[in-house]
């Protein structure tokens, strides 16, 4: 059995998840919004329903339709689907309720629904998620100790509300609006300057997203989406090296190997037969 793995979500983490997966030769798909919301967009499949096609690290997905969902898997690119609710999963045409796993990378941090399609392995990623309750296995993903560890039982660290490392790095939107802005991910940024500006969609007024300080544009929303307030836009790294914004982080990475064993624990190596690209 060589698995068709559905990623719920195609955002920075859900990628370096999808691209350790593919890797190693599983058969990755990713379901997205139809306006997705990734910050870290150089390493967000996501990208592609914007773009077409998005490259990660010699990795391409691509946008595709039902029909062309299966021609993708076999070029060896990662198909993405605009299917909020998954219904590719009720689709026995494109996926087997035998040979389908799950990997829930939304990062909901609230408790998620209860998926209503048997599949042999269900995994969520992060707060949101209890084994044995919504999922089958969650990996951890608060960075400390445990970042990347599997769970068979229970839940992972709750969310803390805080974000990882200088909390003054997340640009977030004061207002409600649109978000507009003449810099790309990668750009050399000084303190205090303006990154973005958010127009509303009821009045003439603007509102201003400064940087806290100097350092590298590492991510941004994409420009001319909607937001509301408090939604984080975008991510300063002070450290002066653009090619941050090209790689999958660390902790994607970490969080990928997880799932991996908890795919290699269900269905040891030998389960996937002859014919498997594992």
């Amino acid at each position: 059995m060589n698995p068709l793995i559905i990623i719920r979500g195609g955002g920075d983490l859900a990628s370096g998840v999808a691209l350790r997966l593919h890797r190693v030769g599983f058969q990755v798909a990713i379901v997205e919004l139809e306006k997705p919301l990734a910050v870290r967009r150089t390493v967000a499949f996501s990208e592609a329903v914007y773009a077409g096609t998005q490259t990660i690290e010699g990795v391409t997905a691509r946008i595709v339709s039902a029909d062309q969902f299966q021609v993708t898997l076999e070029a060896r690119e990662i198909p993405v689907l605009i299917d909020p609710q998954a219904n590719i999963l009720r689709n026995q045409f494109m996926t087997s309720p035998k040979a389908t796993f799950v990997i829930d990378a939304r990062l909901l941090k609230q408790p998620a629904e209860i998926l209503d399609v048997n599949v042999p392995l269900h995994i969520g990623l992060g707060p949101g998620f209890c084994a044995g309750e919504n999922c089958h296995a969650v990996i951890e993903t608060r960075r400390s100790h445990t970042l990347g560890r599997v769970y068979w039982q229970g839940q992972p660290q709750p969310d803390s509300g805080q974000p990882e490392g200088d909390p003054r790095r997340v640009l977030r939107a004061p207002s409600a609006g649109i978000i507009m802005s003449d810099l790309s991910i990668g750009d050399t940024v000084k303190a205090d300057q303006i990154i973005a500006t958010i127009e509303s969609k009821t009045s003439d007024q603007k509102a201003e997203i400064k940087s806290p300080f100097a350092g590298i544009l590492r991510g941004l929303i994409r420009p001319g989406i909607e937001v509301t307030a408090g939604m984080k836009i975008g991510d300063v790294d002070a450290r002066n090296d653009s090619s941050v914004c090209q790689l999958v982080s660390d902790k994607a990475l970490a969080v990928g190997g997880g799932v991996l064993e908890a795919i290699l624990t269900k269905y040891p190596l030998a389960d996937f037969g002859d014919d498997s690209t594992i």
